[in-house]
C-alpha cells in the first residue's frame, strides 16, 4: 500500500506554518483549487445538452465518459498522490497538479472531437488528483491541531458547495459563451492559485524514502469501475448485444476480484484491505458508495427536467437550482462544530432521511407545467440541507477511529469511493433519461433509486459510532 504517511501524515507534524503569511490565507490558497477540481466534477452536468449539440454524432453513452472518464481516474489516482506529495513535498506537488489541471482544461476547451475531450479529461484528473490531497496536508499544516476539526469541515464545505454550485455555474455559463467556457474559466482562477501558492505556501520535508506507486492496483481499478459504468450506460444501446453487455459487465466483475486478491498478496497495494475490518469505516464507506450514486443522480437528472419537461432554458435551469447549493455552506459548518460534541451518527441518520424526503418530494410533486415556487424550490431545500449534512459527515466519520498511521490512505479511499459512486450515478441517469424523447413518467425510476439510496445510507450510518468518550469528572 501507499504507506499511511500518505497525504495527511507531513501536516501532522506541524502545527504553525513557518511563513508569517496568516493561516486562513494558506486555507484559501489551498481551498481555491480543490474548488476549482470539485466544481469540474458536477459543472458538466448542464454541459451535456451543449455537447450533445456541439457533437451530434456521438450518443449520449459517448458523450457520458466526458463526465465519467475523469471521474475514473480521479478517483483511482487520489490514493497514490498522497504518497507523492510525501516523496516530493505538498508545495510542490500542489504546484504541479494545478499546473496540469489548468493546461488540460485549455485542451478541453480546444477540443475538436469526443475522442479528444475525454482525453484531455482523463489529463485533467490527473491534475486534479495531484493537487486534492496535498491541498488537505498544506492546510492542516497550517492551523493548530486544536483548530483542525474545524479546519477539515469548512475544507469539506468548500468542496461540497463546490460540487452543488456546479450545474448552475456552468448552464448560465454554457448558455452565455459556449461550452468550451465550462473548461476555459478554470485558467483566470487556476492561474491566481498558482501565483498565490508559490508565494504563500511552505515547502514540506521530503520523505528519504522512495514509495513504489501500484500501478497494477491502479489499473485494475480504472478497469473495474469503467467496465461496470460502460455495461450500464450501453445497456439499451442497439449495437450492443446481450454477449457483449455480458463481457463488459464481467470484465468488471473479474478486474475488481482480481484487484482485491492483488491488494491481498502485494507487499505495497493501493489500498491496504486491513482498513476495512473498522466496522465504523466499512459502513461509512459503502454508504459513501450509495450516497455518492444518489448525489449524482439528482444533480443530473436536475437538467434533464428542467430542459425536457418544463422546457426551461440552460440559464434559468442553472439560476433555478442556485437555492440549493446555498445552503449547503453554513449546514456543513454548523454540523463540522457539533459532530465533534455528539458524534456524526445523528447528522448522517437525519441528513440521508432528510434526503430521502427530497427524492420523495421530486417523485411526487412537481408536474409538466412549470410552479417553481410551489413545486421545486421546497425540495431543493430539503436536498441543499441534506447534502451540508451528510457529505462533511461522511469524510470526517470515515477517520475518526482509525489508528493515526492509517489516517492519510483510509480518507484517500473514502473520497475515492465517493468519485466511483459519482460514475454509477451518472451512468444509470444516462440510461434512464439519456435517450431522445424524456417524459415525466421516466423520472419516476430516477426518484424512486434517489430514495432507496438514502434509506440505504441511513441504514448503514446506524453504525456509525464516533461519538467522543465522555471526559472524566
Amino acid at each position: 500500500m501507499i504507506p499511511a504517511k500518505s497525504f495527511l501524515s507531513t501536516a501532522a507534524v506541524a502545527d504553525t506554518p513557518a511563513r508569517t503569511a496568516s493561516s486562513w490565507s494558506v486555507f484559501w490558497v489551498a481551498s481555491i483549487a480543490v474548488f476549482l477540481v470539485s466544481l469540474d466534477g458536477t459543472l458538466l452536468y448542464a454541459a451535456f445538452g451543449a455537447l450533445r449539440a456541439g457533437f451530434p454524432k456521438a450518443s449520449a453513452a459517448e458523450l457520458s465518459w466526458v463526465l465519467n472518464a475523469y471521474t475514473v481516474v480521479y478517483a483511482a489516482m487520489l490514493i497514490p498522490a498522497g504518497g507523492l506529495a510525501d516523496t516530493h513535498g505538498r508545495k510542490r506537488v500542489f504546484l504541479l497538479g494545478v499546473t496540469v489541471f489548468i493546461t488540460a482544461s485549455a485542451a478541453c476547451g480546444l477540443a475538436g472531437s469526443v475522442g479528444w475531450l475525454v482525453g484531455a479529461r482523463m489529463v485533467q484528473a490527473v491534475g486534479a488528483a495531484l493537487l486534492t490531497p496535498a491541498s488537505l496536508s498544506i492546510v492542516l499544516a497550517a492551523f493548530p491541531q486544536s483548530k483542525r476539526a474545524l479546519t477539515v469541515s469548512v475544507w469539506g464545505a468548500v468542496g461540497g458547495f463546490a460540487a452543488a454550485l456546479g450545474p448552475s455555474l456552468g448552464s448560465f455559463v454554457i448558455q452565455s459563451v459556449g461550452w468550451p467556457w465550462a473548461f476555459f474559466i478554470n485558467l483566470p482562477i487556476g492561474a491566481f492559485a498558482l501565483w498565490r501558492g508559490a508565494y504563500l505556501l511552505n515547502e514540506s520535508a521530503r520523505s528519504a524514502t522512495r514509495r513504489k506507486v501500484d500501478l497494477v492496483g491502479i489499473a485494475l481499478l480504472v478497469v473495474a469501475v469503467g467496465a461496470v459504468a460502460l455495461a450500464i450506460v450501453e445497456s439499451q444501446s442497439p449495437a450492443w448485444t446481450r454477449a457483449d453487455l455480458t463481457a463488459a459487465a464481467s470484465t468488471g466483475v473479474i478486474a475488481f476480484v482480481a484487484f482485491i486478491i492483488w491488494a491481498k498478496r502485494v507487499r505495497e497495494p493501493l489500498i491496504d484491505l486491513g482498513l476495512f475490518r473498522h466496522p465504523t469505516y466499512s459502513a461509512v464507506n459503502v454508504a459513501t458508495l450509495s450516497f455518492g450514486i444518489a448525489f449524482a443522480m439528482m444533480f443530473f437528472a436536475f437538467f434533464f427536467y428542467m430542459s425536457n419537461v418544463w422546457h426551461y432554458s440552460e440559464a434559468r435551469a442553472g439560476l433555478a437550482i442556485a437555492p440549493g447549493p446555498l445552503i449547503v455552506i453554513p449546514v456543513a459548518i454548523i454540523t463540522g462544530r457539533l459532530a465533534g460534541r455528539y458524534g456524526h451518527q445523528p447528522f448522517l441518520v437525519g441528513g440521508a432521511l432528510l434526503y430521502a424526503a427530497a427524492g420523495l418530494w421530486f417523485l411526487l410533486v412537481p408536474g409538466t407545467e412549470p410552479s417553481y415556487v410551489s413545486q421545486w424550490l421546497p425540495g431543493l431545500f430539503l436536498s441543499g440541507a441534506a447534502v451540508g449534512l451528510v457529505l462533511p459527515s461522511l469524510s470526517g466519520a470515515a477517520v475518526s477511529k482509525l489508528p493515526v498511521q492509517h489516517y492519510a490512505v483510509g480518507s484517500a479511499v473514502n473520497q475515492a469511493t465517493r468519485q466511483i459512486g459519482s460514475v454509477i450515478g451518472v451512468a444509470i441517469t444516462v440510461l434512464l433519461l439519456g435517450h431522445g424523447a424524456v417524459q415525466r413518467s421516466d423520472f419516476n425510476a430516477v426518484y424512486g433509486l434517489h430514495i432507496g439510496l438514502a434509506l440505504l445510507t441511513a441504514v448503514l450510518c446506524v453504525f456509525v459510532n464516533t461519538r467522543p468518550a465522555p471526559r472524566p469528572a
